[in-house]
């Protein structure tokens, strides 16, 4: 199914694309036989592949992507390689010490082993490594980290550190902050080139990639049979790597995740007025609200901002608002006005949205299909998985060899924890709930007290920790 080439095209994966050489995809004609099939070439996909070919480089790997490597929510994301630690309290309960404590470290350790490995492989992702500050503008988000700072360093977990708030002001570039954590083990990437660079790496480990080779159907009898438009692939293992393209194909999994858009807006390149601002470097900005703010500068200079929790999808349907501008341009607007007057009107060069597949939990999980235990699938990340993919295709690949280690044995590797409810309630509960989170955190902003109704409804989305930083 060949994309039309004037379609729209996220900021991000145009860039990337734009300093490829031109190319003609490679699409799947002839039918044929593999070890491993990966369905999806984003992130998940990629790293999978990767780890499968590393571990054992004579398996038979290929991928098949509906469109191009990078095209979805890996490409069009806000570039934020974030960590785990943030959700360490609600790891807990859910998983239980130990496993919390190996997620909040493997979190980490991804953002370092993402940077190695692109040093290694020549791949040019813009990816700076100069931490996160979370940040509190307003004075009902101050403090909203102590608790698990101080279960962090309770079991010396605690990379974090808390900064005046002038020196907090002076990075963040904006007065608007009153409270800052800086932690070092975060980075920013520009998240197309990235996946774009996995590919080329995939291919010369012998991956085969298939672009714009859509999975039309799937046998799951032996030997699994994958359907594409013009051939079928007989394969004896298969990875599902679709995240919010998921439940699109696989019904099961339509109440597993809730998706939930992720806005983004970027100005022109504006170093100058950036480094008079102080956002001289790569570090990422995320604030302590519900549905976050995040941003950052990059190396041309600049501004991306981006918020989360704005379009719900009803029935989880991938509807043509994720392929096409942002609709709450003037959400993001107000927002960039706030943070940044000195700024205020400066032009966005582009918008656009990226599909988050929210889990019950906020965290991704991993499982054998009931169907045939040799189909393993991912999703759930939750508008956190830039580096948390690598987590990802660590867990795949050990599931796919049938390795007894610490990812096939990872707490995430048991299918999903939690079922939202049917529709239409699913639906009119996720509005009843991002509408008085907007009234609630719309008060705090104001310095007034929100009301209590909608102090109680927001805690529906609070109980699984915070949303959507894409």
């Amino acid at each position: 199914m060949q994309k039309d080439n004037t379609a729209f095209q996220p900021f991000w994966f145009a860039q990337a694309m734009g300093n490829e050489i031109s190319s003609q995809p490679n699409v799947l004609h002839n039918d044929l036989q593999t070890d491993v099939c990966i369905v999806g070439g984003g992130f998940t996909g990629l790293w999978t592949a990767i780890n499968l070919k590393q571990a054992q480089p004579d398996l038979d790997v290929v991928i098949i992507e509906k469109d191009l490597c990078g095209s979805g929510a890996s490409g069009r994301n806000g570039g934020c390689m974030l960590t785990w630690a943030t959700k360490y309290l609600s790891m807990k309960k859910l998983y239980g010490d130990e496993q919390a404590a190996h997620l909040v470290a493997a979190s980490e350790q991804a953002v370092y082993e993402i940077e190695a490995f692109c040093q290694q492989h020549g791949i040019d992702a813009q990816l700076r490594r100069d931490g996160t500050l979370y940040t509190a503008t307003n004075t009902a988000q101050e403090g909203t980290m102590d608790g698990v700072l101080q279960a962090l360093s309770k079991d010396e977990l605690n990379s974090w550190q808390q900064w005046e708030k002038d020196r907090v002001q002076q990075h963040a570039g904006s007065e608007l902050h009153s409270e800052g954590y800086y932690s070092p083990a975060a980075a920013s990437v520009q998240p197309a080139m990235l996946a774009r660079g996995l590919k080329r790496v995939a291919e010369q480990l012998g991956v085969k990639i298939f672009e714009q080779t859509p999975m039309e159907d799937i046998n799951t009898d032996i030997p699994i049979t994958i359907t594409t438009p013009h051939a079928d692939i007989f394969a004896k293992k298969v990875v599902l790597a679709l995240n919010a393209w998921m439940v699109e194909q696989f019904p099961e999994f339509k109440r597993s995740v809730v998706l939930v858009s992720s806005d983004m807006v970027i100005t022109n390149p504006i170093p100058d007025k950036l480094d008079e601002m102080g956002l001289k470097d790569g570090k990422t900005v995320v604030d302590s609200r519900t549905f976050v703010h995040y941003y950052r500068s990059t190396p041309d200079g600049r501004l991306m901002l981006g918020k989360g929790g704005n379009h719900f999808s009803f029935a989880n349907r991938i509807t043509r608002i994720f392929d096409q501008p942002s609709r709450y341009q003037h959400i993001l607007r107000r927002a960039f006005d706030r943070l940044f007057p000195a700024l205020a009107g400066e032009k966005f060069v582009a918008s656009w949205t990226g599909a988050s597949d929210r889990s019950v939990t906020g965290m991704p999980f991993f499982g054998r299909m009931k169907q045939n235990r040799e189909i393993v699938y991912g999703l759930g990340y939750s508008g956190n998985g830039v580096a948390q993919t690598w987590i990802g295709g660590k867990i795949l690949s050990s599931m796919v060899l049938e390795q007894d280690n610490e990812w096939s044995r990872s707490a995430l590797a048991t299918g999903p924890r939690g079922y939202f409810p049917p529709e239409p309630i699913r639906w009119t509960g996720a509005m009843m709930v991002r509408n008085a989170i907007r009234r609630k955190e719309a008060a705090e902003d104001a310095g007034q007290k929100p009301n209590w109704l909608d102090k109680q409804l927001a805690k529906f989305a609070n109980a699984a920790g915070k949303a959507d930083k894409a």
